[in-house]
């Protein structure tokens, strides 16, 4: 008997105990992000935590994904663990399995997965932990996590692993270990990485054992089952509330090499409430494409639902019971699809993935008020680029990590303003900013500004996240810096009347103090005395922003975010010289400005 078969769906629990054990597993879920998050060595898991932990039943439906990034966990975690089942049908106490590949449920190469089925002393597969890291090195051919211009998987370069076993019977198969260490830039950095990953699913392993030898796997399975159940429920409820409606959106990724023009994208959302469900249709899009923008299957289909759960309001659960009431309508060889091998998924996590979820929230935004938001800022601008170098302070020793400096980008919605510090839709707010000083102290450079940037928030009656400015340059040293930016051609669109936010640039500061343009791909070398200058993308804006209520807008002019002739001419709220609202002269040059808004946006 397989350990599938072997399980038993218990019984339904009550509310009391449904509401207790989702915290013991979303406790469970903490502990391993607590691991992970103070052993791990690259920045941009210990500094910016971009990484994700979760719990999935036996066969394969997520259960507990506590403060995870939706692009890592809403899907590709149960595509995972059935490839782990499928390519390790006898599983055993004690294995662990190494997974990054594109082709068999994760996002891009460099989001390196550490899973663990959680085998009873019965030999039953019980539940399987997962841990998602992003890692600044992941053996690319150029040193980083993201090469846009890749025509295919092979010159991208990464260490491909479909569902590799790098432990058993708790002990490291060591040849693994050495070949990463081998090909890796930074190979304790690496090493590093992958115990702390390690350290974080046998963390979730022993948790999950514990509970089950304490509570009775009876019981844990009929919580699961129950938990969906309600999760489903949530969902309805949640579907039945938004008005039934077919839907069709459309943006553009910027123009990039492989690319003719840029990336069309496009979504057609049917929501049907008196069936309770939502179909999003992704299968009109662009063949894949000769770069690395192209989705994964798990990062089309979470990208779909980030922009559907940003639309219906908080109270439902992300987990496999509330995807039941989903229809996510994918095709392969798409660039918001199935992708075939070789193709490059090196930017599968962003790029075309915040096109689809921004498009799918706006799309939601024209069903009615109250629904749906603007579109958040693009990703990913030089002030997230990717360093390295060799650093004189420690011996002339190789460094590479990504940077998470200044960048906001949130969406302004029907409830609240956009989100400062957002980063982009795919990671929902859940990333933390680098400290300049940590930034600083770890690697040869000076960061020299980081602000926010006056009249770049996308104007609306809730406006987008302005945008923020960056500069940074190497001290002692050169340093090759790599990004790759979206939202330069093509900024965030706003909704119901919002107007877009700003757009991205990127420059170099000369010796001279001469600005230089460049690309919003990009590689270059900085030497001291020069800088990066990175100005991100600013969030757009929902509804009119006549509609926005003046004092709003005369403490958006008081931080110095809205200039008195931005508040003027788009806002139109007029301000004395003592900085209150002139009521009168506002009423007016509302009225003035109302004559020419298109009536589908009073």
């Amino acid at each position: 008997m397989s350990p599938r078969s072997a399980q038993s769906p218990g019984q339904p629990v009550d509310g009391v105990t449904l509401a207790l054990l989702t915290k013991r597993f979303e406790g469970v879920v903490r502990k391993m992000t607590n691991t992970l998050f103070r052993t791990a060595r690259s920045g941009v898991i210990n500094s910016a935590r971009d990484f994700s932990c979760c719990i999935l039943t036996a066969d394969d439906r997520l259960l507990a994904s506590a403060e995870s990034l939706p692009i890592h966990v809403m899907s590709g975690p149960d595509l995972i663990s059935h490839y782990m089942r499928e390519v390790h049908p006898t599983l055993a106490p004690g294995d662990a399995f190494l997974h990054n590949s594109p082709y068999d449920g994760n996002s891009h190469a460099a989001d390196h997965c550490l899973l663990a089925p959680v085998v009873s002393d019965d030999g039953v597969h019980r539940f399987t932990v997962l841990v998602k890291a992003h890692l600044a090195d992941c053996g690319n051919a150029q040193p980083t996590s993201y090469v846009p211009t890749a025509q295919d998987v092979y010159e991208e370069g990464a260490l491909i692993f479909p569902c590799v076993r790098v432990q058993e019977a708790y002990e490291d198969c060591v040849d693994i270990v050495r070949m990463c260490m081998e090909r890796i830039r930074v190979p304790e950095q690496w090493r590093g990485d992958y115990l702390g990953l390690l350290g974080a699913v046998r963390i979730g392993e022993r948790e999950v054992l514990a509970l089950g030898e304490e509570l009775g796997w009876g019981l844990l399975n009929g919580y699961a089952e129950s938990w969906f159940d309600y999760s489903e429920e949530r969902m309805l409820a949640a579907i039945r509330r938004l008005p039934a409606g077919r839907v069709q959106a459309s943006n553009s990724h910027d123009p990039f090499p492989g690319t003719d023009g840029g990336v069309p994208i496009s979504v057609t959302v049917d929501v049907r409430p008196d069936e309770g469900r939502v179909e999003i249709d992704l299968r009109e899009n662009p063949d894949c494409l000769p770069c690395g923008l192209n989705l994964t299957e798990a990062t089309a289909r979470t990208a779909a639902m980030i922009g559907l759960f940003n639309s219906i309001g908080p109270g439902v659960p992300a987990n496999a019971g509330s995807y039941r009431c989903l229809d996510i309508l994918l095709r392969e060889n798409c660039v918001a699809g199935v992708p075939r091998h070789p193709v490059s998924c090196s930017l599968a996590t962003t790029g075309v993935a915040d096109r689809v979820a921004n498009a799918v929230q706006r799309a939601l935004a024209d069903l009615g008020d109250g629904i749906g938001m603007a579109e958040a800022g693009l990703c990913i601008p030089a002030s997230s680029a990717v360093i390295s170098g060799r650093d004189p302070r420690q011996g002339d020793e190789a460094f590479v990590n990504m940077l998470i400096l200044g960048q906001t980008g949130g969406p302004g919605g029907p409830a609240a303003d956009g989100w400062l510090n957002l980063a982009h839709v795919g990671n929902a707010g859940l990333m933390l900013r680098d400290s300049t000083e940590v930034d600083e102290i770890r690697h040869p450079i000076r960061v020299w500004v980081d602000r926010i940037v006056e009249n770049t928030e996308g104007a609306g009656l809730n406006r987008g996240a302005p945008s923020a400015r960056v500069e940074y340059e190497p001290v002692g040293c050169s340093i090759e810096v790599i990004w790759s930016s979206d939202g330069s051609v093509n900024p965030a669109q706003g909704a119901r009347g919002g107007l877009p936010g700003a757009g991205a640039r990127q420059l170099k500061a000369l010796r001279s103090g001469k600005l230089v343009e460049l690309e919003p791909w990009g590689r270059v070398v900085l030497d001291p005395g020069e800088r990066i200058v990175s100005l991100s993308c600013g969030g757009g804006g929902y509804g009119s922003p006549l509609d926005r209520h003046p004092d709003r807008v005369r403490k958006d002019v008081l931080e110095g975010w809205v200039s008195d002739s931005r508040a003027a001419d788009v806002y139109g709220v007029l301000l004395t010289e003592n900085g209150s609202v002139d009521i009168a002269a506002t009423t007016s040059r509302r009225a003035d400005l109302r004559v020419g808004e298109s009536p589908g946006h009073q």
